[in-house]
């Protein structure tokens, strides 16, 4: 799956006793190595401390730097992992604050600090040299000869590429880790010794998700501890891991033992938001300099204990807050759009279908809303229910509810004599419930729906989702047709938060209940006569699958182009106690065939505002020939 697991650590030290220090990193490294990390990120000058002073120009200390990390590389023999620890090295007669990358016993290179703070409370300029423009240089150490030195160096085990920079190279205009990023480093060590001052914390974790975001890359983040702290200046030993632009994993900063946060790190994803990003393929021709890859290999880096959250339903904010906030915001999109659309055709009535389901209910919510927002009265909302074989008493009292309650114009049009006769024009049994039977209906409500906004001057509103558009999950030239859409970038499992927003939100108590029996009912087209007791018998979700799951599929697929193994394998661990492989593999197969074979739909939809990241508009976001082939994504 291209995921690797990354710790970041916070080893106790003692200022200036490296043979302390060294001991703790080592045993962080032993903790690290049961917990299957794979690159480890210490904090910056953790084989001295950071707050030494001048004992950093005596020998004795920065003979015992070279002595600890030596032990270090020692420790790192059979390990499968790299270890990117922190200390002080003397080059041509200047002091660097450096960053040594350790793998099996091995120095790879060692990274001097590209640029040192000498401003309030920072003073290194007094014993450090800044390295920022250092590049392809030659370093020796008493145990190890011909060490690569410089700030341009990329350490490669195949896809995973890192980087390192050290503490104040982040804070700067332009870190060194935007440039090793556009070199292809995709993730990035920061070996830290950041203070503790109010509201600094939240600086940092801000800069952390930003950087990582404009790098679209993982970014681990080791500052320096509490037992650090010395004279004026407190340390907190903050741990982050970030993933472009989300927080992963941070710690309770302050712990006073040794402690290691991990995550997986999704290499596949950030190599493919590069892939599609013609800004970070552009933004490569700017570095100054060249990269030095250094190439090693990892002997394995499956995980057994696969300790990310993978969230089941990606288009939903867990937050409720969050959730909130994410359903006013998609509202005003929905509304400003329309409402732009109204103004610019003249048209004063919309004309939309209501069939007491989800889909054409929110629509109903987002003309309301534009309404409210252009000064019209609802009564120009001309509400068409079309009772047919398969209503059911509940819908159809749901949306008469509803649209008395809001104030519509309601009207009802029967459409069985005229599904009838249509039959008897074609030689269709009306007995034979097949394909034919079920869209002569669809195609009647929407030739009464387009002739009714021609005669009342009104424009058609689309009520189709984004998981019915993925799914072809639509009647061509029937519900897939209108003037215009509101919903098309609204996934299933988002329509119904929406609609749980307004009905707890925005509602009286009669518009309240109806919206939350209509969040109660089985999705249906409802176009299959009823059962005997009257109850919907034709089930959406029993016949192509559960949304859930194929908005999971069509996330992933869309936004990552990731493969269906992939798709599998992040499924089963998000819906672990809901679905067996089995179950997700058959829907998966599904979701595969409809959605290649139904893009003829797609490639004539009408228009519709984009809402979020994932769009099937073939104007915007998805361009896919009608006639591919699914044979190599099943």
């Amino acid at each position: 799956m291209d995921f690797i697991k990354v710790g970041s650590a916070c080893p106790k030290t003692k200022v200036s006793d490296v043979l302390y220090n060294v001991e703790n990193i080592c045993s962080c490294i032993k903790d690290a190595y049961k917990q299957e990390v794979k690159f480890i990120v210490f904090p910056e000058l953790s084989i001295t401390s950071y707050t030494c002073g001048d004992l950093f120009l005596t020998s004795s200390l920065l003979n015992k730097a070279i002595d600890g990390l030596k032990i270090i590389c020692e420790e790192s023999r059979n390990k499968d992992m790299l270890i990117a620890v922190g200390c002080p090295l003397v080059h041509n007669n200047i002091l660097y604050n450096c960053a040594c990358i350790i793998f099996d016993g091995k120095l790879l290179g060692i990274v001097p600090k590209s640029y040192i703070p000498n401003y309030s409370e920072f003073y290194e300029k007094r014993w450090f040299t800044e390295a920022a423009m250092l590049v392809d240089e030659i370093i020796s150490l008493p145990f190890q000869e011909n060490i690569p030195f410089g700030t341009n160096l990329i350490f490669c085990a195949g896809d995973y590429k890192f980087g390192v920079e050290i503490c104040e190279d982040l804070w700067v205009t332009i870190p060194p880790s935007s440039y090793l990023s556009l070199l292809g480093a995709n993730i990035i060590g920061n070996l830290s010794a950041s203070n503790e001052l109010v509201s600094k914390k939240d600086y940092r974790v801000s800069l952390v998700a930003n950087q990582s975001a404009r790098c679209m890359s993982s970014y681990i983040y080791s500052s320096a501890g509490v037992h650090e702290s010395t004279t004026d200046l407190l340390f907190s030993g903050h741990l982050i891991i970030s993933e472009n632009g989300s927080i992963l994993k941070e710690n309770d900063r302050f712990q006073r033992e040794n402690e290691i946060i991990t995550s997986c790190i999704d290499v596949f994803k950030l190599n493919s938001e590069r892939l599609k990003n013609l800004s970070y393929r552009s933004s490569s021709q700017i570095v100054p300099f060249k990269s030095k890859f250094i190439n090693f290999s990892f002997n394995n880096t499956k995980i057994t204990n696969f300790n990310r959250y993978v969230d089941k339903h990606p288009f939903v904010p867990s937050n409720e807050h969050e959730r909130e906030e994410r359903c006013k915001e998609i509202f005003n999109i929905q509304s400003s759009a329309l409402a732009k659309r109204l103004e610019h055709t003249g048209l004063k009535k919309a004309v939309i279908g209501i069939s007491g389901g989800l889909d054409s209910t929110l629509a109903l919510l987002v003309v309301v809303k534009t309404f409210k927002l252009l000064g019209i009265d609802n009564k120009n909302i001309i509400a068409i229910t079309m009772p047919g074989f398969g209503t059911t008493d509940r819908t159809y009292n749901n949306a008469l509810t509803l649209c008395n309650e809001l104030g519509t114009d309601l009207r009802e049009i029967n459409i069985v004599d005229a599904a009838l006769q249509h039959f008897k024009d074609i030689g269709h049994d009306k007995d034979i419930h097949d394909v034919t039977y079920e869209n002569v209906q669809a195609r009647e409500r929407t030739q009464i729906l387009m002739d009714l906004a021609n005669k009342e001057g009104g424009l058609l509103i689309g009520t189709g989702d984004l998981s019915e558009l993925a799914l072809g999950w639509c009647t061509y030239n029937g519900d897939h047709m209108s003037m215009y859409s509101v919903n098309p970038s609204i996934p299933k499992t988002l329509v119904r938060y929406l609609v749980r927003y307004v009905a707890e939100k925005e509602s009286n108590k009669e518009v309240s209940n109806t919206l939350l029996d209509i969040l109660d009912t089985p999705v249906s087209p409802e176009l299959l006569p009823k059962s005997d007791k009257g109850d919907i018998v034709q089930k959406t979700e029993d016949i192509v699958g559960p949304y859930e799951l194929h908005d999971f599929f069509l996330y992933h697929f869309i936004k990552h182009g990731s493969s269906k193994e992939r798709i599998l394998t992040l499924a089963q661990v998000a819906f672990k106690d809901d679905y067996s492989k089995e179950e997700i593999e058959k829907w998966l197969d599904k979701f595969i065939y409809r959605f290649f074979t139904q893009q003829f739909k797609r490639s004539a939809l009408p228009d519709g505002p984009k809402v979020g990241s994932i769009s099937l508009s073939p104007r915007g976001d998805w361009r896919m020939p009608s006639d591919a082939s699914f044979n190599s994504f099943k």
